[in-house]
């Protein structure tokens, strides 16, 4: 028994916000059926990638999947008897799709009064925006992450991850979890819905409340911090490092290190706000005395004098860390196809728990056993794929 193996949940989510919402469920054990069109219905490869691709994969994990055609009459009914037994349902339709389906949270409700229902849209369910269709990049810029990325005077800079399906996956999840929790007091489920938009805002944290309290608009800062100082990237004999010293303790530490007691006896730099303020010259003077020595040697320096020091990794140089070996993000899967697999395993570890490595389905693997599952007779499972329901 697993964390959160009594939980049934219904997949019905596409590309990357609503899966990664339901990794977070599958990864602990929930009963996760991912519903897919049939191939006859859907002949691309579908939204998300190569379904052999390391995206896909790692994506789509610790899943069982059955195919369904929703379009039809007999595919709603069929669903619909799934959701009579089931705890969560997970969708990132465009909103009007649900009520076009008969699938919106009232008609669920109506057939399982514990039904949870997790929605992931772009831009909220109702509003001037509802019905425009979502991509993390759009959500980037219009939550304010793409202005306050990048160098100084660069313009515009898109984050590397996509952030907002990330974060709108995660607090999904996390909905979806208060509301389980509520249930057990309740008896009733709830819906839970976020978007990409809602999810970027919140992200922004600190730098959207610097201007909801202050109306201070955020800047481009580059490798620097926007507030902490001296925390920036910097260059050392054979490549670049971050230093994270702000406050008066780090920066007396970070003098100690480099052995700069004289230059820090500059006015320019004797408080924290004067370094703010002289932020070119405070990293000007620490600049000159690591170009001396090595990153190694330098990261070593630092932690060894409780300063926060890191190297700044590729992605093969990430897997190569021994801190990241010794945590096993690298993380084992055997699929039938691909064979041994090295997916990222959950970022959070339950002590006593080992989260289960099933491999991503394919298309529909499991029709025929969960519709049994779920009560199915065997005519009615061949009458359903005779029709090209399933």
């Amino acid at each position: 028994m697993l964390p959160l193996s009594r939980f049934t949940v219904l997949d019905l989510t596409r590309v990357r916000s609503g899966p990664t919402a339901v990794r977070q469920l599958a990864d602990w054990g929930a009963n996760v059926i991912k519903i897919e069109a049939p191939e006859e219905v859907d002949t691309g490869k579908g939204l998300g990638g190569d379904a052999l691709g390391p995206d896909y994969q790692n994506v789509h994990r610790n899943k069982r999947a059955i195919t369904l055609n929703l379009k039809k009459p007999e595919g709603i009914a069929a669903f619909r008897r799934l959701v009579a037994q089931a705890d969560v349902v997970v969708e990132n339709y465009r909103p009007d799709v649900k009520a076009r389906l008969g699938i919106d949270y009232d008609a669920l409700a109506a057939i399982n009064p514990r039904i949870v229902l997790g929605s992931i849209s772009g831009f909220g369910q109702d509003g001037p925006y509802a019905k425009r269709p979502g991509f993390d990049q759009i959500a980037q810029g219009m939550g304010g992450l793409m202005s306050v990325t990048g160098l100084p005077g660069q313009g515009p800079v898109r984050a590397g991850i996509p952030v907002a399906d990330l974060t709108a996956g995660l607090y999904c999840a996390i909905g979806i979890m208060v509301a389980l929790l509520e249930r057990e007091q309740t008896g009733k489920g709830r819906w839970v819905h976020t978007s990409l938009l809602e999810a970027m805002v919140a992200m922004m944290d600190f730098q959207a409340t610097r201007w909801t309290m202050k109306q201070d608009v955020p800047q481009q800062a580059g490798n620097d911090h926007p507030t902490t100082i001296p925390t920036g990237l910097f260059r050392t004999s054979d490549g670049v490092i971050n230093i994270a010293g702000g406050g008066g303790e780090m920066w007396r530490r970070i003098v100690e290190v480099l052995g700069i007691e004289e230059e820090a006896k500059d006015p320019d730099l004797a408080t924290d706000k004067l370094r703010a303020q002289n932020r070119q010259k405070t990293n000007a003077v620490l600049q000159a005395r690591l170009e001396s020595d090595t990153s190694a040697n330098w990261v070593s320096r630092f932690n060894a004098a409780g300063v926060p020091c890191g190297p700044i990794y590729s992605m093969d140089q990430v897997f190569a860390d021994e801190q990241v070996k010794h945590l096993g993000l690298a993380w084992p899967v055997q699929h039938p196809k691909l064979g041994e697999i090295e997916l990222v395993r959950p970022p959070m570890q339950i002590a006593g728990v080992e989260p289960p490595r099933v491999p991503t389905p394919e298309r529909g693997q499991h029709t025929s056993s969960v519709l049994r599952e779920f009560g199915f007779a065997s005519e009615e499972i061949d009458s359903l794929r005779a029709m090209k329901v399933i």
